[in-house]
């Protein structure tokens, strides 16, 4: 894949986002993506909008289905830029920034096995451009009721936690996940997962050890993760309505450094959606040791769709620690201070405009953020971010 064909791949929808796309009102959130399948009407025309077949012809490296050994071979990743300006009591700041480009192959392979593997690059500095391997994974699955995964994974917890990126309802996630999920995301593991109507589960452990760009040292404690989740959207009459429990148990290691220093982690997620508006919400608490504290908060995240393509959203976050210095600035806030507080209010404001989808869309969020610091030692904080920024993910 040479970068000619990728710079084109990554401008060229935004150049043809003016015509019809034949985008359909989405089942989740987003408007729905048609298939890679050739859609045809009964006169046999092709009737896939212009961003399926650009992604089809970028993504697609190989596809033929009566192969017995490889079945597909597809281009994934990501691409996401932004900019970010704060007003804080604290200082102002302001920088673009590619939060991240992921690039890699997935292989189906003897139809039942997938092989994943994508690397984080940063095109932005340069030195280094090679950052680090996210996902690596073998996975095996007959449908969608059982798979097994090895290999360094997602590990998803918090709702926001167990949202894709490329997926995200606000441009990024909540200083919830931020303080109570493991943000490294990607760690070595094993896990079992499915859907069996309207349950959905996943086990897994996971190395929490020392942390390097690839599968790290092994020289740390273990992370296990326990979740189960129920969908009463039929019994109410709705596209989703799902709530989950997640528990994840980690035993407590100097060298544990791909993950928080927390010991037990319990949050309840529920997710809800209608053809018109949805909400989000989550509540969490985690044990700590070491030097970390007991934290718990709760975010809450309504969206409307107010058209096809665009949509409004809002979030209230609150965090607040048993000790002094238990809770973290979200990402740009810890640009301007790199203290530690023990209380944080957030209310965000922003709007989404899918051009295709979550596959290609622009995202703005306001947020106003206040963190107390009862230790007075460098902490607090008080100020309004903008955020807005362009989101690819491909396939």
């Amino acid at each position: 894949m040479d970068m000619k064909r990728f710079c084109l791949a990554l401008t060229l929808p935004l150049v043809l986002a003016s015509p019809a796309t034949g985008q359909t009102t989405s089942t989740h959130t987003a408007p729905a993506q048609s298939t890679f399948q050739t859609a045809q009407s009964s006169g046999g025309a092709d009737t896939r909008s212009t961003y399926d077949k650009i992604w089809q012809q970028f993504t697609t490296i190989y596809d033929n289905r009566s192969n017995p050994v490889v079945q597909r071979i597809l281009f994934s990743g990501r691409f996401q830029h932004e900019f970010a300006a704060i007003d804080a009591d604290q200082g102002d700041h302001d920088e673009w920034n590619t939060r991240r480009l992921r690039l890699g192959p997935r292989i189906t392979l003897f139809r039942t096995w997938t092989v994943s593997a994508e690397a984080e690059l940063n095109p932005q500095e340069m030195d280094p451009l090679y950052m680090r391997l996210t996902d690596v994974y073998v996975q095996w699955s007959r449908s969608g009721r059982l798979a097994f995964t090895v290999g360094k994974q997602g590990i998803p917890f918090t709702m926001d936690g167990s949202t894709s990126s490329k997926e995200l309802v606000t441009i990024d996630r909540s200083n919830l996940t931020n303080n109570i999920w493991f943000p490294q995301e990607y760690i070595p593991g094993l896990s079992v997962s499915g859907r069996v109507a309207p349950w959905t589960y996943r086990v897994g452990v996971y190395s929490a050890g020392e942390a390097n760009k690839e599968f790290g040292k092994f020289d740390g404690g273990a992370a296990t993760l326990a979740l189960v989740g129920y969908d009463f959207g039929k019994t109410l009459g709705v596209k989703e309505a799902l709530l989950s429990g997640n528990y994840v148990y980690q035993h407590p290691d100097t060298d544990n450094t791909f993950t928080r220093q927390l010991e037990h982690v319990l949050s309840v997620n529920f997710k809800f959606e209608t053809d018109r508006w949805g909400m989000r919400s989550d509540l969490s608490t985690a044990d700590g040791y070491l030097r970390q504290s007991d934290v718990w908060g709760v975010m809450t995240m309504p969206y409307v769709n107010l058209t096809s393509k665009l949509q409004a959203v809002g979030r209230y976050t609150f965090l607040d620690s048993a000790d002094p210095n238990g809770v973290l600035l979200a990402t740009y806030e810890n640009r301007l201070v790199r203290g530690r507080g023990d209380r944080y209010n957030e209310l965000y404001l922003g709007a989404n405009y899918f051009f295709y989808g979550h596959k290609l869309k622009l995202q703005s969020g306001v947020q106003f953020a206040d963190m107390n610091d009862r230790a007075n030692d460098g902490g607090a904080y008080s100020g309004v971010s903008w955020t807005t920024g362009l989101r690819i993910g491909w396939p």
